[in-house]
């Protein structure tokens, strides 16, 4: 598949700015350093579209991309940037804000077919899994992804993907997605099953 266009359209900092149905839409969420730019960036083979920073935390709206693809039958969408939760450096008044915003997006956008959920193959945290149970108790089963899976060993893969899907509470038929920016493994795995919900 080819992705013919992808542009930044626009930040939302409220319920009101969210798209109107005219686009299905694919959101990505998960925490501050787990790499959610880095990922983006490497699905859509481009670099800077969405901002990578060193300083965990600095998307700080709901941010809306429009993509066009070769396939039909994913030809356009909207993939949705959700702000990070966790270990953003910024004032507890802001992080109050996110909660809300991400919550009224995700259980309320009729247009939303799936949340993408990154979680550091390494480094599961209670916010991890916490997400995982919120998303699935509103009827939102997350498409969840293993990030920078290019660090761990051969030897160490397995059992730490296993570990993984154990501590997020995974049933045995639920898909995990190593993921690595570094490599590409994963890219064209994602890409199928976002196709395939697509056209659910």
């Amino acid at each position: 598949m080819k992705i013919l266009s992808s542009e930044f359209i626009k930040s939302c900092a409220s319920a009101e700015q969210f798209p109107q149905g005219e686009l299905p839409e694919i959101a990505v969420a998960g925490r501050s350093n787990v790499g959610k730019s880095s990922l983006i960036n490497s699905l859509l083979n481009r670099r800077g579209l969405a901002k990578v920073s060193r300083t965990p935390g600095k998307t700080r709206a709901v941010n809306l991309f429009q993509i066009a693809t070769s396939d039909p039958g994913l030809a356009k969408f909207y993939l949705v940037d959700l702000p990070g939760y966790g270990f953003a450096k910024v004032s507890k008044s802001i992080r109050a804000e996110w909660g809300p915003l991400i919550e009224s997006y995700v259980a309320e956008q009729p247009s939303l077919i799936t949340v993408v959920l990154l979680v550091e193959c390494r480094v599961v945290t209670e916010q991890d899994c916490q997400t995982v149970a919120w998303l699935q108790s509103i009827g939102r089963d997350p498409v969840i992804v293993a990030t920078k899976v290019d660090k761990l060993k051969p030897s160490e893969r397995v059992r730490t993907l296993r570990q993984t899907r154990r501590d997020l509470g995974l049933p045995e038929g639920q898909q995990l997605i190593p993921y690595s920016v570094v490599t590409g493994e994963g890219r064209d795995q994602l890409w199928g099953v976002l196709r395939d919900l697509v056209k659910t």
